[in-house]
Formats: C-alpha cells, sequence, structure tokens
C-alpha cells in the first residue's frame, strides 16, 4: 500500500558538542539537602552540599557567585524550588526550571550527586529549556488567586453538609429552589436555626424571582426538625459565613496587589467602554470592579471576547501575566495550555493525536468559557457548534478553547480591540469554504460546478 505523502519538517542542524554556558551550575533539591556542581576547574571540591534552612540558601549563592556561576539548572520538585529561586533571582544569577521528564538520567546511576552533575552538564550543553515562570508583579497575584479557589472549594463542601441535614430532616428544600444559598434558601435556613418551624412563616420568606411558587416551597419545608440536625445545620451555616469573610479578605489583598502592576493605558484617554453582554451576576465573583482592574493592565478588555467574563480572564491572566514574549506565536502558546494534539509519530504513522493533560488553571477556565459558547449566537459560538458536529463534544471543546487562546495572545500582543462578527459571517464563510472545497475537487475529476438557479416563488 503506497504511503500518503506528508508534509516533512526540515532537520534542525544540532552542535550538541558545543559548550553554550561554560559558567553553568546544577542544582538538586530536597527537603533536607540541596546538591550543587559546578565546573571542576571552579574549585577544589565541586560538587557541594547545603541544608535547606534560609542560612544555607545564602550561603549556597555566595558560592555559586565565588564561583562565576552566571546561570543555573534546576528540577521543579514540588514546592521546595521557590524559597532557592528567589534567592538566586536576587542575586542576579539566571535560573532555569526544568521540567525533571525532560532530565531524566542513565537507568540504575540515580542518585543526588549525579543528578546535579548531570543538570550541570546539559545545561552547558544547551539541551535543557527552561520552564515557564510569571513576571514578579504577577506572582503575589497568581498565589492569592490559588488561595481564593482554594477558599471556594472549602466553602462548597459546607453546602453539601446544609444539605445532608436537611435531608436527614426529610426538609427538601434544595428541590424545590435551584441554590439554598441564594436569598431565599439563606433566609429560611437562618430563620430555622433561629428557632421558626411553621412551613407557612418559612415559606413567605421566599423571592418574588423564585420559580416554584409558596405552596411548593410550603410542602418542602413539612419535616422532622430534629435538634441534633439543626446543630450540625447551624454549624455548616456558620463555617459557610465564615468561609465567606476569608473570601471577601483575600479580594481585598487582591485588588491591593492588582493596583501595584503598572497600567498599559490610561483610562481618562482611553476610557473602558460599557459591556455589551448580558449583566449575569456570578456569587463567586469579587465583589470589587475586577473588569476595570484587568483593561488597566491589559490595555484591551478581554472580558468583550465571547465566553469569557472578568473572573475566567483573571484566572488566565493570574497564571500567565499579560507579557506575551515567552512565547513565540499563538500557536506556541496554546501549545504550552496543552490545548493542541501532541502528535506522536514513528515511521510516517500517526500514532497518537491526544492532547497533553494538564492540571493548569488557565486551561481549565478556557475549557469551560468554550463550553458556555453552546447557544451563543456569535462568531465563537457558530465556531463551537460546527466543530461540535464534525468532532464531538469533548474534542469541540478543546478547539474552541485553543481559538480563544489564541485570541487572547493576539489581543495581548497586537493591543487591538475584539470585533465579533457575529454567527451569520461565520456560516457565510464556512459556505463559501465548502463551494471551494467542492470546486477544487470537481475539477480534479474533469466537471465543473455552476450555481443552481432557483425558481422564484
Amino acid at each position: 500500500m503506497k504511503k500518503k505523502n506528508r508534509k516533512r519538517r526540515k532537520a534542525v542542524n544540532l552542535d550538541v558538542l558545543k559548550q553554550i554556558r561554560p559558567n553553568a551550575a546544577g542544582i538538586d533539591i530536597g527537603d533536607e539537602e540541596i546538591w550543587a556542581s559546578v565546573p571542576e576547574d571552579r574549585d577544589q571540591e565541586p560538587v557541594r552540599c547545603f541544608g535547606t534552612f534560609t542560612r544555607d540558601l545564602h550561603e549556597l549563592a555566595h558560592w555559586l557567585i565565588q564561583c562565576g556561576i552566571e546561570t543555573v539548572a534546576m528540577e521543579s520538585t514540588g514546592i521546595y524550588w521557590i524559597p532557592l529561586f528567589e534567592m538566586l533571582e536576587n542575586n542576579r544569577i539566571e535560573v532555569y526550571l526544568v521540567n525533571p521528564n525532560h532530565v531524566k538520567n542513565i537507568a540504575g546511576k540515580k542518585d543526588d550527586i549525579e543528578d546535579c552533575q548531570w543538570l550541570r552538564q546539559l545545561h552547558t550543553y544547551g539541551l535543557l529549556r527552561a520552564s515557564f515562570v510569571p513576571e514578579k508583579n504577577i506572582r503575589p497575584v497568581r498565589e492569592l488567586s490559588r488561595q481564593r479557589d482554594m477558599l471556594i472549594e472549602s466553602r462548597a463542601q459546607h453546602i453539601q453538609h446544609m444539605q445532608k441535614a436537611l435531608h436527614k430532616m426529610n426538609l427538601q428544600l434544595d428541590n424545590v429552589i435551584t441554590d439554598i444559598t441564594g436569598k431565599t434558601g439563606m433566609k429560611i435556613l437562618r430563620a430555622i436555626i433561629a428557632g421558626e418551624r411553621n412551613p407557612k412563616i418559612l415559606a413567605s420568606y421566599r423571592d418574588p424571582n423564585c420559580k416554584n411558587n409558596y405552596e411548593t416551597i410550603e410542602k418542602s419545608l413539612e419535616g422532622f426538625y430534629h435538634d441534633e440536625q439543626v446543630f450540625s445545620l447551624k454549624q455548616a451555616i456558620d463555617l459557610y459565613d465564615y468561609y465567606g469573610q476569608l473570601i471577601r479578605q483575600c479580594d481585598r489583598k487582591i485588588e491591593e496587589y492588582l493596583k501595584k502592576i503598572p497600567a498599559k493605558v490610561n483610562p481618562d484617554d482611553k476610557p473602558l467602554k460599557p459591556s455589551m453582554k448580558k449583566n449575569s451576576h456570578c456569587k463567586n465573583a469579587p465583589e470589587f470592579n475586577l473588569r476595570s482592574y484587568l483593561y488597566n493592565i491589559c490595555g484591551v478588555d478581554l472580558t468583550a471576547i465571547d465566553g469569557l467574563n472578568a473572573s475566567t480572564v483573571f484566572t488566565v491572566l493570574s497564571e500567565t501575566g499579560v507579557d506575551t514574549s515567552p512565547w513565540r506565536t499563538e500557536k506556541h502558546f496554546s501549545s504550552w495550555l496543552c490545548l493542541c494534539p501532541n502528535n506522536k509519530i514513528s515511521g510516517g504513522k500517526v500514532l497518537s493525536t491526544r492532547t497533553r493533560k494538564s492540571k493548569s488553571r488557565a486551561n481549565k477556565a478556557l475549557r469551560q468559557a468554550a463550553q458556555s459558547l453552546h447557544r451563543s449566537p456569535s462568531y465563537l459560538g457558530a465556531y463551537y457548534r460546527r466543530m461540535r458536529i464534525r468532532l464531538g463534544p469533548a474534542q469541540a471543546i478543546t478547539a474552541t478553547a485553543r481559538k480563544l487562546a489564541c485570541i487572547i495572545y493576539l489581543l495581548l500582543k497586537e493591543q487591538k480591540e475584539y470585533i465579533d462578527f457575529g454567527e451569520d459571517y461565520y456560516l457565510k464563510k464556512n459556505r463559501e469554504r465548502e463551494i471551494k472545497k467542492l470546486t477544487k475537487k470537481a475539477n480534479a475529476l474533469g466537471f465543473y460546478i455552476t450555481p443552481a438557479v432557483l425558481p422564484k416563488k
């Protein structure tokens, strides 16, 4: 069987024997010991062991400077690398944080001493690629954003505890209202722990916007008000309220750090335009005006992109920052987010094209944004629906998330305003594409396509 003609990539000339970084060192990090290796001609003891206390980190940095080290390679081991990374960075030593999967040593020869020597050798020949680390002014925002997500997840557990206590008392409140932590739900729950047991009075706290009527809510509140279960409900509500206070404290801290990030645009010269999207409030959204802060530090309004709100944009930028220079093109950016096919080809045969698995918060946020475009009457909404028909739901979400990532990259790099051409424009372009494809195929078979003239009604 004749193989298909595939587009071959050009071979790259790799001069692997040339020492690109002679002033390089390698560091292997552990929770109790840090092993460092420098070139043999720099010290009588080129491989040394240091502790992990702050005093030991200062001693390590001082020793590297004495040996004339300009760049260091070390593995991203858990969170142990963070203090040393900051210490070396403050001493103006270039640090390459590398993926452990890229620096596997020879099988059967694995210990801390050989690891640091192996890292130094690979780094000397320029065979290591540095992992992405955000800018200094973005790192605190990233940590606080992750802390905030952790608090939201912890608070969600206590919502389940509320539902458990209600079901044990056969109070079916969560079956008649969408969210028991909304206006109606919290008023009723706080009245229950305050001692109210009359279903009619409890149902009177119903919000006018609630879908179910007064009688349905009253029926759901007829149950067995056991004292121990009411006590459990009270503690779950107290913990829910406490986590809410912690989240608000975290929001104030995030706002404080967002003010410190240099603005790319002056709001007086180029004010933020009112949002054209339907106002849909999310209860987990920050209380301050996050959209205006994002506009100031980005220079463009990324929330104008369909499917993206301020919380989603903030999650992505807290992981990537606003500087696009670490990625050459939007393709590199989407590949770093694990939104591109991971092609595995051997002998001209494609073995796999699955995307790499990722725990990135930015990846998850973009996928959720892509899924929300299912009913959107926009260009991106039409794209998602077409991909869903062609590829299925899972791959359509990945493809749309990749397109969102590319748009974010280009808007940040070129500082251009996002314009949605609409669903009709996409369908028109897709129709022209299909006609061009059919015409080309017909011409190859010796046929010609002419447009049909439909009779007038």
